[in-house]
């Protein structure tokens, strides 16, 4: 009988995730959810302060996402070949001058104009973190890594705005921005200190745009995750007002709060299973948003319906980012860093969308037609999502 041959505890590699970089990387991708996403947890206060309606104010969101959706691949491209770390720092520059005037201005355009500049930085840094985080990780531990890096956006949505939106009644919506200019500034000085650089692409290995877009099940997962987002964004920026809508102003924060610990919830149970289900996962997404916004339109005066449905909400977003992600990076292998613009281009999308699409259904139609049109779009992603088994969000491992 041969024995086995063991190999001594002192020379056995461990291989162990990056935290301190990741760090860098999972609050990045946090600043510029929360930089996105904050107006909608301070509306109120905001349109006030501005001068102009919610509906109006609510496209702050818009101009935010129009910027990342229109600059994300360009500035990939150009920038294809920087060292990582030199863009990085660049995009949270953008971040920390963006936050600064919109915490100082109170004239709308101006506000504009820093929204669409933090816009733009967003693009450059969404377009950095999934493949920044698997370059600095052993390989055994990649996914994990994306995981964490992207975890900073449900954590945003979840906790940060509540957060904020309590600290917009407490300090007032421009000091809140004023304390993500220093959150920014902290994080700028921990990226020198503990990220890793790692250098760019050569510009003869970036695969054409024309060519990235003819890959098996692209394309569907591309929309899948633009239409889902658009969904997620219209109830989310216009919370406020639908809940006001059936007698529950006084209750946002708690609403919020109730979405972000479904979100962390999510993000913790999308952990452990994605490597094995992640078909399964992304239905079950696309059912549990379903379900929610089905239950918000027919029973959203019942505070305890809504408590639930919310819950249930938070539980379908809160890993849609790394299971949407993963999916594209599984379809688009070598390529995944070159696919990674088209993914910010239409999550942002969705984004823009959502602002402009629903600030235009509350003024003309009101609360219930935000509501109704979230349903629709959802149940398009879960019959898309259940069909598209082949390339798009195939079984696990049966991926060619």
């Amino acid at each position: 009988m041969t024995q086995a041959q063991s190999v001594p505890l002192g020379t056995r590699k461990v291989e162990r995730l990056p935290i301190a970089a990741l760090i860098a990387l999972f609050t990045a991708g946090f600043i510029t959810t929360l930089t996105e996403a904050l107006p909608a947890g301070v509306l109120p206060q905001m349109s006030a302060a501005l001068g102009v309606s919610e509906s109006v104010a609510g496209q702050t969101v818009t101009i935010y996402a129009a910027a990342t959706m229109l600059t994300a691949i360009p500035f990939s491209v150009a920038t294809s070949n920087w060292p990582r770390r030199h863009l990085l720092i660049a995009a949270l520059g953008g971040f920390l001058a963006a936050n600064l005037i919109t915490a100082l201005s109170l004239d709308y355009t101006i506000t504009m104009i820093a929204r669409f500049l933090a816009g733009a930085a967003s693009g450059v840094a969404w377009s950095l973190l999934g493949g920044y985080a698997q370059r600095i990780t052993p390989d055994a531990l990649k996914g994990r890594a994306m995981a964490f890096a992207f975890a900073g956006t449900p954590v945003a949505l979840s906790l940060g705005v509540p957060v904020g939106a309590f600290l917009g009644q407490i300090v007032g919506w421009q000091s809140t921005f004023g304390i993500m200019t220093i959150i920014t500034a902290l994080l700028i000085v921990w990226t020198l200190w503990k990220l890793p650089n790692v250098p760019g692409q050569k510009l003869g290995d970036r695969l054409p745009l024309r060519h990235l877009l003819r890959i098996k099940g692209l394309r569907t997962i591309l929309i899948v995750t633009g239409v889902y987002v658009l969904a997620h964004t219209i109830l989310y920026t216009y919370i406020a007002p639908v809940l006001a809508g059936v007698g529950l102003a006084d209750q946002v924060q708690w609403i919020l709060l109730d979405f972000g610990i479904a979100s962390i919830v999510s993000i913790w149970l999308t952990g452990l299973f994605v490597d094995r289900h992640h078909r399964r996962l992304v239905v079950s997404s696309t059912v549990f948003f379903g379900a929610a916004a089905i239950a918000l339109t027919l029973w959203s005066g019942s505070p305890v319906i809504d408590y639930i449905a919310v819950a249930a909400w938070g539980l379908a977003f809160g890993g849609a980012a790394t299971l949407f992600q993963g999916a594209l990076m599984s379809a688009s292998g070598e390529h995944a860093d070159a696919a990674q613009p088209l993914m910010v281009t239409m999550w942002n999308g969705g984004i823009g969308l959502g602002g402009l699409i629903g600030g235009i259904l509350l003024a003309g139609l009101g609360t219930g037609s935000l509501l109704l049109a979230v349903a629709v779009l959802v149940a398009f992603t879960v019959v898309v999502v259940i069909f598209a088994r082949t390339h798009a969000f195939p079984p696990y491992g049966t991926r060619g």
